[in-house]
């Protein structure tokens, strides 16, 4: 039986890769105010890693789109999945650039070096409208950047825009790849969320990939 994604998100990046493995979710915006909610509960509980705050963030959009959904009076039947995306280098969380200065700067670093991709993933099982159980974690993996590229690669891919709303301000699988000289690790990690680490979590939670993927 066909069982229904709830896509606790706006990213295009997820929605194409959830699309290319054959999943037609449905997207739901979270609306949750990340930096906000961060630093609430950094206050609360203490720092949290680069690691941590992806997995804490995929956990707080899933459960704002289920808590939204019941003030609503709307059923969601199915699974929500919630992510969320941070690179980090020399221990540094960066998430997305937003404005052209920003992202020369973080090229003019990352050229050349490696940095750890991490994404969340949080998945809340809510078929027959219900709450079932949740469970996620983070995936990483290693970006690698060719030492080569020059500044003026650099502005020209800033200039198309692609860089100013990803994290880490670069993509794999676009405009960026010919920037990335290696990567270690699920590239669908990297792109913006685990679709291995989604499909074991599905399936921990009693469903399977197969009833995504027959919508």
């Amino acid at each position: 039986m066909a069982v229904t994604l709830y896509l606790a998100s706006t990213s295009p990046a997820r929605l194409m890769l959830l699309r290319q493995a054959g999943v037609e979710p449905v997207v739901i915006p979270s609306e949750v105010d990340e930096d906000a909610a961060v630093e609430r509960h950094e206050a609360e509980h203490g720092t949290l890693s680069p690691a941590e705050m992806v997995a804490f963030l995929g956990r707080v959009k899933a459960e704002a789109v289920v808590e939204a959904a019941a003030e609503a009076s709307e059923v969601l039947d199915g699974f929500v999945v919630g992510g969320d995306s941070a690179f980090e280098i020399e221990g540094v969380a960066y998430g997305k650039p937003h404005t052209p200065e920003r992202a020369r700067e973080r090229w003019q670093m990352q050229r050349g070096a490696t940095g750890t991709l991490h994404s969340g993933l949080w998945v809340i099982d809510h078929r027959g409208g219900r709450l079932n159980g949740a469970t996620g974690g983070t995936t990483s993996a290693t970006v690698t950047f060719a030492d080569d590229i020059t500044d003026d690669e650099i502005d020209d891919y800033i200039a198309t825009g692609e860089p100013l709303e990803v994290a880490g301000a670069f993509t794999i699988d676009s405009l960026g790849a010919p920037f990335i000289q290696r990567i270690e690790g699920d590239p669908s990690t990297v792109v913006g969320m685990s679709l291995p680490a989604l499909r074991r979590t599905v399936n921990a939670l009693g469903g399977s990939w197969s009833s995504l993927r027959n919508r």
